[in-house]
């Protein structure tokens, strides 16, 4: 029988409590325990309170700790955990070198989920959609954990555990994301595919290349929404070592690609579709970033 759900207002009763310092967080974190539940943006975890698929009885909000928002340089990149993705895709500092998140960050559903929204919400979510993954596995990311007790730094293909899971254990929170500097002729590119601009992706994917001359010296292919979490596609990535960089080997890789995946069908594309557009991506990001590595050595 259909179940009428409740989308309008947040039906559970919590408490809400907005620290300013990480201890505070890790202090609050500790008294409430398995009762609460960390909120950056909110924009997916207020749906689910409102869908009443969640009632944590406390609330802690991120958004008062500033030392968790903005974005550094030492080399690469670090970038805050609540650092909105409206803030990423203005960035000076990532559009130097990250061009493929800065898109990524630009398909981003609609403006005003890009003020809310933030990079750790989106990673922490572990929708096998989120955009900002395939970008920040195409740059082979890490991300900080933090604990009261201390931190551990995870790569971000170890970070997703399956849909709505991830490596965060008790009591530990995602503080940041780390991007190595780019090598030296790299050029990259993200291409989404969804029913409207503001839906979430059928198909995402993000390459980075680099180039020495007319070969392929490097490459790194990342997909999202074509397996249980966002995923690298090794086979495709080694196939156009040491090729020159033309269309017959961007669409072999791109053909590998679309074998190597493991779509679903459901309410927004059937499994063929997502493999046939799988490939499709695939080789228009790779020419793409090829031809930006080009660009990118010019200047």
């Amino acid at each position: 029988m259909y179940r009428a759900t409740n989308t309008r207002i947040v039906v559970p009763e919590f408490d809400y409590q907005r620290p300013e310092t990480l201890a505070g967080v890790f202090s609050l974190l500790a008294e409430h325990g398995d009762q609460a539940r960390v909120i950056a943006g909110g924009t997916d975890l207020i749906v689910q309170l409102k869908l009443e698929r969640l009632s944590p009885a406390c609330l802690i909000s991120l958004g008062g700790v500033s030392e968790l928002d903005g974005i550094t340089t030492d080399g690469g990149l670090s970038i805050g955990s609540m650092t909105s993705i409206l803030t990423l895709s203005k960035s000076a500092l990532v559009g130097r070198r990250y061009g493929a998140l800065i898109e990524a960050c630009e398909a981003f559903s609609t403006v005003p989920i890009m003020i809310m929204g933030t990079v750790g919400g989106n990673l922490c979510n572990a929708s096998p959609a989120a955009d900002t993954a395939p970008a920040l596995l195409a740059f082979d990311a890490s991300v900080d954990l933090a604990t009261a007790a201390g931190g551990r730094n995870v790569s971000l293909q170890d970070f997703f555990r399956g849909p709505g899971k991830t490596a965060l254990g008790a009591g530990e929170i995602l503080q940041s994301v780390r991007l190595p500097e780019p090598p030296p002729g790299a050029g990259s590119a993200f291409l989404k595919v969804s029913r409207v601009v503001a839906d979430i992706s059928q198909v995402c994917a993000a390459v980075m290349v680099v180039r020495e001359g007319k070969k392929i010296a490097g490459c790194r292919i990342a997909l999202g929404s074509v397996a249980p979490t966002p995923l690298r596609v090794p086979r495709a990535e080694e196939n156009l070592i040491g090729r020159n960089g033309d269309l017959d080997a961007f669409e072999k890789a791109a053909r590998i690609a679309a074998e190597d995946i493991s779509p679903i069908t459901d309410v927004r594309a059937t499994e063929g579709y997502r493999r046939h557009v799988a490939a499709v991506i695939v080789r228009d990001a790779l020419s793409t970033a090829w031809q930006r590595a080009q660009e990118a050595k010019g200047k």
